[in-house]
């Protein structure tokens, strides 16, 4: 995910609201500037010398440019890089940072080479799409593949503790989070956006399962429910595959009566099986193909969820390759 910057050169105190108001990641203003700006949020900013530009014209650039990051410089790619040279920077340095001036500048170069460019300084032009370049590079996650799993079962599991994630930000219908008792069948748990006669829709939470279950996070990482923490940001998933970061503002852990649910999907290569234990109460739902939640009180033999298969193997939520199996 790349960090977002705004380059407020000339200086306009209502670029500098509107960009800190945005969510950016800091400001890069002129130099008797920056005390001002750094009085108006909590925000780095620093001054422009500390942002130099470099063209890329030629293959030698790219090498100067290279030798200059692996000595700790902070090098700015200038707008009018193209993405071959950028590929080949990021494929030995991680601290690429580049000039973007419109939304589709920002958003090529978050996505270069799957990972993206560790920071893109937005150039003045781009201030009328900062909120737009905020959301579809920073918040915004990609596309995760989902598959179509159907129930086997869904049996009483006795008592256990159960986590809800609850977020600073307000879910719709047919997002939620991927949990399950494996890294490699993770469920999409809907979030409480659906109301009852008896409780009111809290669409800010995620019921998400037990404490000893994965979330997917940002980054291709995932953590146990049990280590959540207000603060921390975790992935949002809606019923087409898309994804963005949302920040937990609490986590709530209760024992609570459980249910284990257990379903499977037919691959190529055959079924693949995966279970989830979840809260047994009406208002924890899972996500039907198409995004309507469905109880998991009313979840039958059967019924069709939405779920996310990857390969096993993680240390300490980080990909790993290695012979795993859990069951």
């Amino acid at each position: 995910m790349a960090k977002i910057y705004l380059r407020c050169v000339p200086f306009r105190k209502q670029d500098a609201t509107l960009a800190l108001e945005s969510g950016v990641d800091g400001l890069v203003v002129p130099e008797d500037r920056v005390e001002q700006c750094a009085a108006l949020s909590r925000c780095p900013v620093w001054p422009e010398t500390d942002f130099p530009c470099v063209p890329l014209n030629a293959k030698r650039d790219e090498e100067e440019v290279l030798e200059r990051l692996r000595r700790g410089e902070r090098v700015v790619l200038a707008r009018g890089w193209e993405v071959i040279p950028v590929e080949n920077l990021l494929a030995q340095h991680d601290k690429v940072m580049v000039e973007a001036g419109t939304l589709e500048e920002a958003r090529l170069a978050s996505g270069i080479l799957e990972r993206g460019v560790d920071a893109v300084l937005v150039t003045g032009e781009g201030i009328g799409a900062i909120k737009d370049i905020v959301a579809q590079c920073k918040i915004a996650q990609g596309t995760e593949r989902l598959s179509v799993a159907r129930v086997l079962s869904v049996t009483g599991a006795g008592l256990g503790h159960r986590v809800c994630a609850d977020t600073c930000s307000l879910l719709h219908k047919g997002q939620g989070m991927l949990v399950g008792n494996s890294s490699a069948f993770c469920f999409l748990v809907h979030a409480e956006t659906e109301r009852n006669e008896y409780v009111a829709a809290r669409p800010f939470r995620v019921n998400a399962g037990a404490v000893h279950a994965y979330a997917r996070l940002p980054g291709d990482k995932t953590r146990y429910l049990g280590e959540l923490a207000a603060g921390q940001e975790v992935l949002i998933v809606d019923a087409d595959g898309r994804s963005q970061v949302a920040t937990l503002g609490r986590v709530k852990i209760e024992v609570r009566p459980m249910l284990l649910i257990e379903a499977e999907v037919q691959t190529q290569d055959g079924a693949v099986r995966g279970n989830i234990f979840l809260q047994n109460a009406e208002t924890i739902r899972l996500t039907r193909p198409g995004g309507e939640p469905v109880s998991v009180v009313g979840l039958a033999p059967g019924d069709e969820v939405l779920c996310r298969l990857d390969q096993a193997g993680r240390h300490f939520g980080i990909r790993i390759t290695e012979d795993i199996r859990e069951v």
